[in-house]
């Protein structure tokens, strides 16, 4: 798929609870997106780490209102799957709390079926 863009696919309530943060980090994870869509990554994405390898990204920003992160997996070649956009609330270090890491796991699995599916052209997004 060089050169192409891929398709923007999002898993569970990802794409209404990005729609729900500030409009900068709205923008600024839009655009952090657009460079994996195209097979780039931007300097702001991290590998995030109990996933295996890089194919799991998180995007992190700061606003007045607080610290949030982006979460998606360019781990298959159908789609770039958003997995969970949120506010961090823990306050104890700079790891993923374990709500919102459990929360990523069941995402990518559901996300591996659609990639599947994709896959034997039974779903197209």
């Amino acid at each position: 798929m060089a050169n192409q863009e891929k398709p923007l696919v999002w898993i569970g309530s990802s794409k209404k609870d990005l729609m729900a943060l500030p409009i900068r980090v709205r923008k600024f994870f839009g655009h952090a997106l657009d460079f994996a869509q195209r097979g780039d990554r931007h300097d702001a994405a991290k590998v995030l780490k109990g996933f295996g390898g890089a194919g799991v990204l998180e995007v992190v920003e700061d606003d007045e209102g607080g610290t949030y992160r982006a979460v998606y997996t360019v781990r298959f070649e159908e789609a770039v799957f958003v997995l969970h956009c949120f506010q961090k609330k823990s306050k104890s270090g700079i790891a993923t709390p374990k709500q919102d890491m459990e929360i990523i796991r069941a995402r990518l699995k559901v996300a591996e079926a659609i990639a599947k599916e994709m896959r034997n052209g039974k779903a197209h997004y």
